[in-house]
C-alpha cells in the first residue's frame, strides 16, 4: 500500500472513529457489562418486568415532585403555570403505575415496541456508517434483531405485557453489548494500524 492510501485509509478511520480509536477500553467494558446483565436478566424477567416498571414510575415521580418545586421558585415566569401542570401530569403517570403496574406494564409493553424498532432502523444506518471502518455486519444483524424483538412485542401484545419487557430488555442489552464489543475491538484494530 502506498503512503498515500495509508493516509487516505488513516484519515477514514479518524473521521469514522474519533477518539473511540484511543478510548475503545470504555465501550468494550460497557459491551461486557450489558452482555452480564443481559444474562442475568433473562433469568429473571418477571422481576425485570417490575423493577423496570417500578423505576420509571418512581423516576416520573421524583421529576414530577423536582419540577414542582422549582415551578414555586420562579416567581414572575409567565410559564410557570404550564410548569406546574407538566409537574403535575408526571406525578399522576407515577401514581397510576404504582397502583396499577399490570396497566402500566401493558403501556410500557406497546412503548418499548416502538422504541426497539426506533432504535433497530438507527442501528442499521450505524451499519452503513462504519462499513468503510469495520464492515457492517454486527451493527446490521444487532438492528435487525432489535426490529425482530420489537414486531414480537406488538404481535404478542396485551397478552404477555407483563412479563416480555423484562424478556426482551434482557436480550436487547445483551445484543447492544456484543455490538459495543464487536465495535470497540474494531476501532482498536484501527487505533494500532493508525499508530503503526
Amino acid at each position: 500500500m502506498t503512503t498515500t492510501n495509508e493516509d487516505t485509509l488513516s484519515a477514514l478511520r479518524g473521521a469514522v472513529l474519533g477518539e473511540l480509536r484511543k478510548k475503545w477500553g470504555w465501550l468494550l467494558a460497557l459491551g461486557v457489562l450489558l452482555i452480564v446483565l443481559g444474562t442475568l436478566g433473562l433469568w429473571m424477567s418477571f422481576a425485570m418486568t417490575l423493577a423496570t416498571v417500578m423505576l420509571f414510575g418512581a423516576l416520573l415521580v421524583v421529576g414530577g415532585v423536582l419540577q414542582l418545586l422549582n415551578a414555586f421558585q420562579l416567581k414572575g415566569w409567565k410559564s410557570t403555570l404550564w410548569h406546574v401542570v407538566i409537574a403535575l401530569l408526571y406525578l399522576a403517570a407515577g401514581v397510576v403505575i404504582y397502583t396499577d403496574p399490570v396497566f402500566a406494564s401493558m403501556g410500557l409493553t406497546m412503548a418499548l415496541a416502538w422504541i426497539l424498532i426506533a432504535v433497530g432502523v438507527l442501528r442499521i444506518v450505524m451499519a452503513f456508517q462504519l462499513r468503510p471502518v469495520m464492515g457492517l455486519f454486527w451493527p446490521l444483524v444487532s438492528g435487525l434483531i432489535a426490529i425482530a424483538l420489537g414486531i414480537m412485542i406488538l404481535a404478542q401484545w396485551p397478552a404477555s405485557g407483563f412479563w416480555v419487557i423484562g424478556l426482551f430488555v434482557s436480550i436487547e442489552m445483551i445484543m447492544n453489548g456484543w455490538s459495543s464489543v464487536f465495535v470497540a475491538l474494531a476501532a482498536r484494530k484501527a487505533g494500532k494500524a493508525g499508530s503503526a
